[in-house]
């Protein structure tokens, strides 16, 4: 075997904008087409409002205005603006910053030295403006490249603060689109977290004044068991119910105003304080499930140099709310003791609900004990020889694994489309779990069906969200089922499941649905896959006179040499959105319920019917 030459020319030294298009997921975690909320293009966002936030933190400014149009994203806030002879090195040189001054950003959540320059290195054009005390200085750049340095200008008539304008590199960020739902998430979370703040997007006004409950107002559906308890002290607040709508816990924590998805020290120390709070008020060993099953609450901290445990931060790494200081568990777990302690004694009715909150929870969790061992072991025994998943090498437990963002299991109908995906599937990250046909309808139904149903306990076990979503196996779960009616039947009786008993699937945006072509169309030289009838159209368009047209009729007449373009790098995502105002047992009972005539016009108005299209495909054909 040949030796390759290691030599003085292997050692690559990158510049700062190399380094950061070369391994953008180093900085700005998985890239993806902004079907996910957590694609590269909403981290970009993020990172230039984090530095406009730590201003606001700063007391700087109580206002930003945010714009997006034809994929150019603006943001100013009206903080102190960079310093004007910084502006180029503060958005182009590695470890330039003012984070590195714990002072001046004592509990920021902006990159040190790193944010914005990822955006820059990955924009196709990025440009910074500074404003401060009638002056202005603006840069433009290109991919990290400074294109054009403007001389500073005197007399300009605008408030302090800083713009940042960028477009998403679209060779790196491949035929990405924003989801508005996405921005508008964030832009609540942003706002909830900062009273007094106010944001300016699309017409609308971001603003709270109640912080976490209002969080949890906007967020919670259905009916709550009392009042959303809120607490607030230094560095610290919370916000909790509990539900009757849910089978598991809920939660919302952040750090310094960073959404953490994955949880971190903080959130441990939380979970355990509440349990402790609330055995200790009541003298009882009640069981920890039993008091936080149906639990919803979020939690902020403030954690002066927080640590993440990747750059992305999603999860708080943190030990100590500052160095050398309080432990995180003590902080959280005194405020609670004491706060929460009070506020049951000078809240019995809020203290009474709990208690009976706690008690059903304990009776149910009996009735269930004796059906939950039989369908572990049943699972247990069904992952060793379950011909029914595929699995993958690397999950989304995987923590040190830097493909673990990328983990997917496809939910399929039948063998015939899950062996199409299973032979093109990437072994690694991509797993295949194939149905039997149409799942059970469990509206209405007790979590005791999860056990009681085969095939609901297998997917259960699959994806390990018996307790919790804190061991989740796939980042991806996403429903693969042909476009007729059947299709569309299985994907609604796979959301009731999951949106009866695990919701935070749905709310945390881990569940999509798989889109495949509808149509092939191609001649001697060239094969288009459309999507839509539109795509259809522009293709006979660009083809020719008289390509070849398929209609794909189900996702098992699709070759799996054809199938590895759709579950590959190019995959097509529609994520599954909730609606915040909307019950979820008013849009099951809607759907899933006995209003089977309104069920059937939804799917029908929802599906492209193979005869109208066919008839369309006819006439356009010819």
């Amino acid at each position: 075997m040949a030796k390759s030459n290691y030599n003085e020319d292997s050692i690559k030294s990158l510049d700062w904008k190399d380094h950061i298009r070369t391994r953008p997921g180093m900085y700005i975690g998985k890239l993806g087409d902004g079907s996910a909320f957590d694609d590269g293009i909403y981290v970009l966002i993020k990172e230039v409002m984090d530095n406009a936030i730590d201003e606001f933190m700063m007391g700087e400014g109580d206002r930003i205005d945010i714009s997006l149009k034809d994929g150019v994203v603006g943001i100013r806030d009206y903080g102190r603006g960079i310093p004007l002879g910084k502006v180029v090195e503060v958005v182009s040189k590695i470890n330039t910053g003012g984070k590195y001054d714990s002072e001046a950003f004592k509990k920021s959540i902006g990159l040190n030295g790193v944010g914005t320059k990822a955006v820059n290195a990955l924009s196709k054009q990025f440009k910074v403006s500074s404003f401060r005390d009638g002056q202005v200085k603006s840069a433009e750049f290109s991919r990290g490249v400074l294109v054009k340095d403007h001389r500073l200008q005197s007399g300009i008539q605008e408030k302090n603060g800083t713009y940042v304008e960028f477009m998403p590199d679209d060779s790196i960020f491949k035929n990405f689109h924003f989801v508005l739902e996405y921005i508008d998430r964030m832009l609540w979370n942003y706002a909830f977290l900062n009273t007094g703040l106010k944001l300016y997007f699309n017409g609308q006004v971001y603003e709270s004044k109640n912080g976490l409950k209002d969080l949890l107002e906007k967020n919670i559906s259905g009916e709550i068991l009392y009042p959303i308890v809120h607490l607030k002290g230094t560095d610290i607040e919370l916000a909790l119910t509990h539900s009757n709508e849910h089978f598991s816990e809920e939660y919302y924590s952040y750090v310094n105003g960073q959404y953490t998805t994955q949880g971190g020290t903080h959130l441990a120390a939380f979970r355990e304080a509440i349990v402790k709070t609330v055995r200790d008020f009541f003298k009882k060993e009640f069981d920890p499930s039993d008091i936080r099953k149906s639990i919803i609450a979020a939690i902020s901290v403030k954690v002066q140099e927080p640590v993440f445990e990747s750059q992305t931060k999603t999860k708080l790494g943190s030990q100590e709310i500052a160095p050398g200081g309080q432990s995180m568990r003590s902080f959280v777990g005194e405020f609670i003791k004491e706060q929460l302690d009070n506020f049951l004694h000078k809240n019995p009715e809020t203290a009474k609900a709990i208690e009976v909150k706690i008690q059903a929870n304990e009776r149910e969790r009996k009735e269930l004990s004796g059906i939950q061992k039989l369908a572990r072991e049943r699972a247990k025994k069904a992952s060793l020889h379950n011909k029914k998943l595929r699995d993958c090498r690397v999950h989304l437990d995987d923590s040190k694994d830097a493909r673990r963002l990328d983990t997917t299991l496809f939910i399929c109908e039948g063998d015939s489309a899950s062996g199409s995906i299973t032979k093109t599937r990437d072994v690694n990250t991509q797993a295949v779990f194939s149905l039997k046909g149409k799942p059970l309808n469990c509206f209405g139904l007790g979590k005791k069906v999860v056990y009681e149903n085969e095939e609901f306990n297998l997917l259960q076990a699959a994806l390990n969200i018996e307790d919790s979503l804190e061991e989740l196996r796939y980042n991806n779960i996403i429903i693969a089922t042909d476009a007729d009616v059947d299709g569309m039947h299985i994907r609604l009786l796979l959301l009731t499941f999951f949106l009866q008993f695990f919701p935070d699937l749905v709310k945390n945006n881990h569940v999509k649905i798989l889109q495949t072509p509808l149509f092939r169309v191609r001649n001697k030289k060239e094969t288009r896959y459309c999507y839509s009838d539109a795509e259809r159209v522009t293709a006979i368009a660009d083809l020719g006179p008289k390509p070849e047209i398929t209609r794909f009729k189900g996702l098992g007449e699709i070759s799996p040499d054809e199938f590895r373009n759709f579950i590959g790098k190019d995959i097509r995502l529609e994520p599954v959105l909730l609606d915040q105002k909307a019950s979820i047992q008013e849009l099951l009972s809607y759907y899933m319920g006995k209003n089977t005539p309104d069920r059937q016009e939804f799917i029908i108005q929802n599906l492209k019917m193979e005869k109208d299209t066919e008839a369309q495909l006819t006439v356009k054909a010819n």
